[in-house]
């Protein structure tokens, strides 16, 4: 097998991992994008976590004859791919953020071209990568939702931190309105309390000096 031959499988094997293992891909036209331009596209891609290649066309085509995707049409002229992989931190990279980062260079680079995509084995058109792109981060997403979940539980702790505070103002409260009734019925029972243990005390006392009494006479 010759050096080219050996070459084209490599590139053929490489370009079907990456399509394999990428859930979003986005297919550029850069036609007369100059060398710079294309760095600075690639640095930008780059710290969101995309990784653009450049392979034939053809190549392409044989890599992905198994992986039922309809992109053929998207197959021609100078074509770059978008892929999706991993931020220079290690953290995964997400569609939004590619989109994102093409869609912006596009503006000031009319020479970039954003032909189409593909999004977990979906096709998508250029219009719905633009509305893509206008969608949150997934850092940013992920950030709303833990304020949203944060907050009510903030708001369950501080219910709960007034609940003593408030139980006391409830007690307060039926004492106020009872006009004292309350304290007194308590005070009352206190009283009677007392007054019971008393009598038992004096009966007792009497029974003693009465059972004296008779032992003295029968002596």
């Amino acid at each position: 097998m010759s050096e080219a031959r050996v070459a084209k499988t490599a590139v053929v094997e490489e370009v079907r991992e990456r399509f394999s293992d990428s859930d979003s891909l986005v297919l550029t036209e850069y036609r007369n994008l100059d060398v710079p331009a294309m760095a600075s596209l690639r640095e930008a891609l780059r710290e969101v976590g995309g990784d653009y290649k450049v392979y034939k066309n053809t190549l392409v085509r044989f890599a992905i004859e198994d992986l039922d995707l309809e992109i053929d049409d998207l197959l021609s002229g100078p074509t770059a791919i978008a892929f999706v992989g991993k931020k220079p931190d290690g953290s995964e990279g997400d569609p939004v953020s590619v989109a994102k980062a093409l869609k912006d260079f596009a503006k000031n680079n009319e020479a970039l071209v954003i032909k189409g995509g593909v999004l977990e084995n979906r096709r998508l058109t250029v219009d719905e990568i633009n509305q893509l792109a206008e969608i949150a981060p997934r850092d940013v997403l992920l950030s709303q939702l833990a304020g949203l979940l944060v907050a009510p539980m903030q708001q369950l702790a501080g219910l709960l931190n007034a609940l003593p505070q408030k139980f006391a103002y409830a007690i307060q409260g039926l004492i106020d309105k009872s006009g004292g009734s309350v304290e007194e019925e308590v005070s009352s029972e206190v009283d009677d309390a007392s007054d019971e243990e008393t009598e038992e005390e004096v009966s007792s006392e009497v029974d003693d000096a009465s059972d004296e009494e008779t032992e003295e006479k029968e002596a």
